[in-house]
């Protein structure tokens, strides 16, 4: 039976074919009869009106246009009403369901006018005024109630649909975020990578070339240059693979692992850093230190380690370095200034410190997605100077 029922289901216009055919053989019984007017009308008639079953929802609005023929037809050839007129009904709600606004209107007006023209065709000699009126009301009330519930069927298709669509949309606007929040972290680990590769590879050449150049004549120095190297080098690798971790789904889920961001008050250890390295940095702090979103603790530790990398290529030997951190009431400053020779201007004019414009570009965005703001370029003494003023925000 379910197998059936899935059948009719998938192949609705069986169920129509069949249902025209029941009809017409009541419909051409009575014809054939003489009991709804000549046989030779009335059977062809009733074959049309049970077309209109059987393709009601192939062609809706055609088979509501032959229906209307068919009933002028009938009033012109004085064919009474049967069981065929029966699918006047079905394309009214038929159309009013999946039809054309113009032919849902359409059907609405004629099934209204249909019992009243009818009546004034065929009049009854025993009815009163009271007794018509009533006869018309309750021939009328079946078109009205098939095109209700045809137009609610349609509403709420719509409804579905609209509910489909939405669903649709927003699964989209997902992906898209999705999408956008999949390039906003590529974008934030390059920048990261960025920097880490060249603050410590610029660590790394500078002492290589310098053990290079001190390996015959201070064999201790060189093996302290080669030390440092190499804790870099380890800093570096450790640096990258927490980076790259986060590419690996659920990595820090699965092993536990958790390493921090940089943050300001790494700030001091990477100034030590610098300095165990060979650049002489000022450091000095003003104002209370408080808590500060994490983003703006990575932006500010990050804006330092970019400067004093640029200081090391390009200051020269003899360039030193000052960093001054002020926390104003909200927001934090930060000024880092060199005496050294300075970038290239060109460099300054393409927006960064690495040749490609990446070092100087990737501090610009990093201050913009806190709100700060940032200005870079030659100081009128010498050396390059840095300054970002970064909001405070209370952190959780």
């Amino acid at each position: 039976m379910q197998r059936l029922y899935d059948f009719l289901r998938r192949h609705p216009m069986w169920v129509d074919g069949s249902w025209a055919v029941v009809l017409l053989g009541i419909s051409v019984v009575g014809g054939a009869s003489g009991g709804f007017g000549p046989p030779a009308v009335a059977v062809p008639l009733a074959l049309l009106l049970c077309l209109v079953v059987a393709l009601r929802r192939r062609m809706p609005e055609k088979m509501l246009l032959l229906a209307t023929a068919v009933g002028v037809a009938q009033l012109i050839t004085d064919v009474e009403m049967g069981p065929h007129d029966f699918a006047m009904l079905v394309i009214v709600y038929t159309v009013a369901a999946e039809g054309a606004r113009w032919a849902s209107r359409f059907a609405l007006a004629a099934g209204l006018c249909a019992a009243p023209v009818a009546h004034l065709r065929w009049p009854s000699d025993q009815m009163g005024v009271a007794g018509s009126i009533a006869a018309t009301v309750f021939m009328t009330v079946p078109f009205a109630l098939a095109w209700v519930l045809g137009d609610s069927i349609r509403t709420r298709r719509a409804y579905f649909a609209q509910l489909e669509e939405r669903a649709a949309r927003l699964e989209r606007e997902r992906e898209a975020q999705s999408k956008v929040a999949v390039a906003a972290e590529r974008a934030r680990i390059a920048r990261e990578l960025h920097d880490v590769v060249a603050h410590n590879v610029s660590v790394m050449v500078v002492q290589a070339d310098g053990a290079a150049y001190v390996l015959d004549a201070a064999p201790d120095q060189a093996k302290k240059a080669l030390e440092t190297i190499s804790s870099t080098g380890r800093q570096a690798l450790a640096e990258m693979r927490r980076l790259l971790g986060v590419l690996r789904t659920g990595e820090h889920e699965e092993a536990g692992e958790y390493v921090p961001q940089p943050d300001v008050e790494q700030i001091e250890d990477l100034v030590e850093q610098c300095r165990g390295h060979g650049l002489p940095v000022d450091f000095k702090v003003e104002g209370t230190p408080r808590p500060l979103p994490s983003g703006v603790e990575l932006t500010a530790y990050r804006i330092v380690q970019e400067a004093l990398t640029n200081t090391r290529k390009h200051g020269g030997p003899n360039a030193g370095a000052s960093v001054r951190l002020v926390y104003f009431d909200d927001g934090l400053g930060l000024l880092v200034e060199d005496d050294g020779k300075g970038a290239p201007h060109e460099l300054y004019e393409e927006g960064g410190f690495d040749g490609q414009g990446h070092g100087l570009i990737g501090m610009r965005e990093r201050v913009g997605m806190v709100g700060g703001t940032l200005d870079a370029g030659p100081r009128p003494g010498g050396g390059f100077r840095i300054s970002a003023l970064l909001p405070l925000k209370p952190a959780n």
